[in-house]
């Protein structure tokens, strides 16, 4: 709505801002500064851009109060406004036909995808500068209902189209849509391994089409992940492919580049992927702590850290033991992790480790020195206290053969409402 609040607003009269200005003398300022009023004239609009103004605010309110038939009713009166030569404003009025055309459409009850196919069809030859992410927005409709060869013509046809000096933008829209047009061919090639694992024929044309959609797919895939970026759902496709081709090295490799390329954004997904690919293929461990030491940088309360302590307490290592006593600790720095009773049982098992070396009690109180002042209170009051002996009475065992050890120093209500209640 922002752009139609732009375009609403009619152009601002000087005079009026010094009669605002010099009434305001002495007064507070308001917070919130009074609207001027939609119909207001002014000296430069003329008839015509006053009757699309006023055509645009009557849009704004049907679409504002869901009267889809009369916001497209006045919408149809609309597009003349694209034949003003004077404001040089084309382009922002192209945009805005689009938005609120495509917001009507997926709307009216009675919207067919005829009219849909119309309408992004006019607008991709209106101009120019939305033509590549009009053409996205297409496909993307025309796959929700399930014409994915229509969806991947449309991309095909965006892939070929060029327009003048190639900008930084345009490159990085094409980009968009060379990798769109290659998951649609994942897509082609999903169904059609699943047509094929029905069928005893391996020689069947079901077989040849997918590997066509493959060699497509893969090969554009291919190009696109060079590019920096956040390519997830890409990623995923492409690694489906090459494994049931049993491409796992080059799987393995495209995932690999995809975690540490450091001029990729940090990604917690692609470290996630790549932990799991290797977990399947039975990695060493010392290849999934690599992963998860990553991960556990980026994200410290991601569900994958409770294995990675699992991986840490099993380690011979005096180090290991204590940075999995960390890693839990961080977990529970987290409120969404407060009431694991895995969490907790993951910790009470690393301190029954860390008990046989001498420096246990320091090494819990290193690790408790920035927290004691703020865990009592996320952990272990007594409202804690009283609710987990209703809904988790064995949670509350657990943590209370804890706190003592965790925060010797604090008498803690936690401690005594637990000793109430097993009285």
């Amino acid at each position: 709505m922002d752009d139609l609040e732009r375009e609403l607003g009619p152009p601002a009269d000087p005079g009026e801002d010094r009669v605002s200005s010099d009434s305001m003398k002495g007064r507070k300022k308001a917070k919130l500064p009074v609207a001027n009023p939609m119909h207001a004239a002014t000296p430069k609009e003329t008839g015509f851009h006053q009757s699309t103004r006023v055509c645009l605010e009557h849009i704004r309110e049907a679409l504002l109060h869901h009267r889809w038939q009369e916001a497209a009713e006045y919408m149809a009166c609309y597009p003349q406004m694209l034949e003003d030569s004077i404001s040089g404003t084309a382009q922002q009025h192209k945009e805005l036909i689009w938005k609120i055309s495509t917001e009507i459409l997926h709307h009216h009850p009675n919207s067919k995808l005829e009219d849909y196919n119309n309408i992004y069809e006019r607008l991709k030859h209106s101009g120019v500068r939305h033509y590549l992410m009009i053409c996205l927005e297409h496909s993307f409709h025309l796959l929700l209902h399930g014409h994915i060869e229509d969806a991947k013509r449309q991309l095909s046809v965006a892939e070929s189209w060029r327009y003048g000096k190639e900008s930084a933008a345009q490159l990085q829209r094409a980009k968009l849509i060379q990798a769109y047009r290659s998951l649609l061919d994942y897509i082609l090639w999903s169904d059609k391994k699943f047509a094929h694992c029905g069928t005893d024929d391996p020689d069947s044309g079901d077989n040849q089409d997918m590997h066509n959609y493959f060699r497509q797919a893969s090969v554009n895939l291919k190009g696109v992940l060079k590019n920096p970026g956040v390519w997830d759902p890409f990623i995923l496709s492409y690694v489906e492919m090459l494994e049931f081709y049993e491409g796992h090295e080059e799987a393995l490799k495209v995932l690999n580049d995809y975690a540490y390329d450091s001029s990729f954004p940090p990604n917690p997904n692609a470290h996630v992927y790549l932990f799991h690919y290797l977990k399947q293929h039975d990695a060493s461990e010392k290849k999934l702590m690599k992963v998860l030491k990553v991960l556990h940088v980026l994200v410290p309360s991601h569900e994958l850290m409770l294995e990675y302590s699992s991986l840490l307490l099993q380690s011979e290592k005096k180090s290991d033991i204590q940075k999995a006593l960390g890693v839990v600790l961080e977990m529970l720095d987290f409120a969404c992790w407060r009431s694991s009773l895995d969490v907790w049982k993951r910790l009470k098992a690393i301190i029954h480790k860390l008990q046989l070396q001498d420096d246990y009690k320091d090494v819990v109180l290193g690790k408790m020195a920035t927290r004691k002042d703020w865990w009592p209170a996320l952990h272990f009051t007594r409202f804690h206290a009283s609710k987990d002996s209703q809904e988790n009475p064995e949670l509350m065992e657990v943590k209370a053969s804890l706190t003592k050890i965790l925060c010797p120093d604090l008498m803690l209500k936690y401690g005594q409402v637990t000793s109430a209640v097993q009285t």
